[in-house]
């Protein structure tokens, strides 16, 4: 495929433009026709290559926009309540501050926690899939989106949390808009949805909160007000919530476009649909083969506290580095044809939960979720097919199928 010749700056111009959100991925590679790490602009670069995102996530220089990298760039930002509690979670907190917060945060997604899910996972995936047959019974086709790929996660997260079942589909909606505070946008007008959806969401956790300090349990919110009980001082009241809404919202967002994806790379190609039928082996394989050719997330980004030598280029200090793991995913020099979705591949390591300090806490939570439900999808519907064109949504940074029709018979 012929790379697109164009400056670094009119590259990320296209990614971010409606047809960039389609299909971002030439813009990528007319990127890395520059260099691995390139300057777009004074003040902001981009890192395309592999081993340069993997040192940038692990170099302890290199930090995430907290409140001090708001109030230099965005002035104003306090007005905006999705923005100050994101900031309040880990998700936009450095060290030291953000160790202690993630291990309380972590105690809640501890491994055996995880592993003791599979059951629950698998029960809830028979049970949608038995609802989706009702829907499809007609032969039309039925949004798969809408009624798997968002209701698994979002049962199970809720599960976690102890979230009431009847309020999960409510979620979907607030969820979308909450996620537009990551979009990087930083004019009021684009930030007013997510303010509205942050501030029923956080009205909403108020309640469960106050409830679990009357009545102790062992889930997730449960285990975080322990831990703010016990020491508020390293766990304040605005870091509970900032971190309930990022594990809500974020948190069953990536997994359902990674359901999204899976299942859309299995429909194009029927022979790997069949074998993930007949090889639950290759369940692992393939879903890290998907993180890796269509991340949910495509990029983060990380900002210079002092100049850093970033395998051979140079980061000046204050300068933004976007972190493009989807790019960063498709480097020639780590992976052979990466254009390719090859679940065999050996040694497959996407970038799409970041890494470093930052690595998502949710990741195996995510893989636990999809290596279940892909196969057991296909296997319950062997005649499953494409029932028209997958749309995606009007989103770069958190990519993801917005309709993915299906027939089931």
């Amino acid at each position: 495929m012929p790379v697109l010749e164009m400056t670094p700056d009119a590259a990320l111009a296209a990614m971010v433009s409606p047809e960039g959100r389609q299909n971002p991925y030439p813009f990528y590679e007319a990127i890395r026709g520059h260099g691995d790490v390139v300057e777009v602009r004074p003040g902001l670069m981009a890192a395309v290559g592999y081993d340069e995102c993997v040192k940038a996530l692990r170099e302890p220089r290199m930090r995430v926009q907290d409140a001090a990298a708001f109030d230099r760039t965005f002035p104003g930002w306090r007005d905006h309540s999705s923005l100050r509690h994101f900031t309040n979670s880990m998700l936009y907190t450095n060290p030291p501050a953000h160790i202690p917060m993630r291990r309380m945060v972590t105690e809640a997604f501890t491994v055996p926690r995880i592993a003791a899910l599979r059951s629950t996972v698998e029960r809830m995936t028979d049970e949608l899939l038995e609802r989706f047959a009702g829907l499809g019974a007609s032969g039309a086709p039925v949004d798969f989106m809408t009624e798997f790929a968002f209701r698994l996660p979002v049962a199970v997260i809720s599960h976690m949390l102890g979230v009431p079942e009847s309020d999960q589909v409510w979620f979907r909606e607030i969820a979308a808009d909450i996620m537009i505070a990551l979009e990087g946008i930083s004019d009021a007008e684009g930030l007013e949805p997510a303010n509205v959806a942050t501030d029923q969401l956080a009205a909403y956790f108020a309640p469960l909160i106050a409830e679990r300090r009357r009545t102790p349990g062992d889930d997730v919110i449960g285990t975080l007000v322990r831990v703010h009980e016990e020491d508020s001082d390293r766990f304040n009241a605005h870091e509970l919530i900032g971190n309930l809404l990022l594990l809500l919202s974020a948190g069953f967002d990536t997994t359902t476009h990674l359901l999204g994806h899976g299942l859309l790379q299995a429909l194009r190609r029927p022979v790997l649909a069949d074998r993930l039928r007949l090889e639950p082996e290759l369940a692992a394989g393939y879903v890290e083969e998907t993180l890796r050719i269509e991340p949910p997330v495509q990029a983060t980004t990380r900002w210079a506290t002092q100049d850093v030598d970033l395998l051979g280029h140079r980061i000046p200090a204050g300068t933004k580095l976007l972190v493009i793991l989807a790019a960063g995913n498709r480097d020639p020099r780590r992976y052979a044809r990466p254009e390719l979705f090859d679940p065999d591949r050996r040694d497959i390591r996407p970038l799409s939960f970041a890494g470093g300090v930052h690595i998502c806490v949710g990741a195996p939570l995510a893989r636990l979720e999809a290596q279940i439900a892909l196969p057991r999808v296909l296997t319950r519907f062997p005649r499953l097919a494409l029932g028209g064109t997958p749309t995606y949504r009007p989103r770069w940074l958190a990519r993801g199928n917005d309709w993915l029709p299906v027939t089931t018979a």
